[in-house]
């Protein structure tokens, strides 16, 4: 009954909310951006129902990780997991192509807003992908996409399970270029909930790989980035 009666709250707020975030969005469009300051926009865009843009992150976190894929120069970068499209602002203001992101649900309402974050000037293209990134059609789709080029940046911010982090990473690191960036978040230990999991993947898979880990402090519970850098 709770949950029937927020859904029904947003839905008549929806026309409110599509206006004041398309605004919003005007003001994040009308001068370019720096990494850090799209970081700040990514953490505070703000909450308007349906069309809510926000990222959990650490700001230290995701601005070293920002820096380090774009250093790479970008042309495509996927993305395995949407949720509240935070991250997404960040990518589409880097990739110079595209941007893929995959998440299990994906509102007909947010599209148009999710496609129209790159900035202007930007030919970069957002591209939604709606489904399950464990099922191998879906997989499937993820190549159809890319038509064959690889991508330059994978984030793995999916499945929080073991065994889901570590599917997505066997399954779509064949997709990263040379050279590329491989990220997992949430690899810290301490986490705030059981299925928060990542933390004993990353520990096993980062030996002997080029690894990095953006972790704001060592004691803090939940967050924290781990990259592996493809050897080129």
């Amino acid at each position: 009954m709770k949950k029937a009666l927020k859904e029904l709250s947003r839905t008549l707020r929806m026309p409110f909310n599509r206006y004041f975030v398309y605004r919003r969005l005007r003001e994040y469009h009308a001068v370019p951006r720096s990494i850090e300051v799209t970081v700040d926009w990514a953490m505070g865009f703000g909450r308007y129902g349906y069309f809510t843009i926000q990222t959990l992150q650490k700001r230290s976190e995701i601005t070293a990780l920002a820096k380090a894929v774009a250093a790479l120069k970008p042309k495509i970068i996927l993305e395995i997991g949407t949720a509240r499209a935070g991250t997404l602002l960040i990518w589409s203001s880097i990739a110079s192509e595209k941007v893929i992101t995959c998440d299990l649900e994906h509102r007909a309402v947010q599209k148009p807003l999710l496609e129209a974050l790159p900035p202007p000037g930007s030919e970069c293209q957002v591209r939604l992908l709606t489904g399950n990134s464990h099922e191998m059609v879906f997989k499937q789709r993820v190549a159809q996409e890319l038509g064959g080029q690889k991508v330059d940046f994978l984030f793995i911010d999916g499945d929080h399970t073991e065994p889901g982090v570590a599917q997505d990473y066997n399954d779509y690191r064949e997709f990263v270029r040379a050279g590329g960036i491989i990220a997992f978040h949430d690899i810290v230990e301490s986490q705030p909930f059981p299925d928060n999991q990542v933390y004993h993947f990353w520990k096993k898979v980062k030996p002997g790989q080029v690894a990095e880990e953006f972790i704001d402090d060592p004691k803090q519970c939940g967050f924290g980035i781990g990259i592996i850098r493809v050897p080129a």
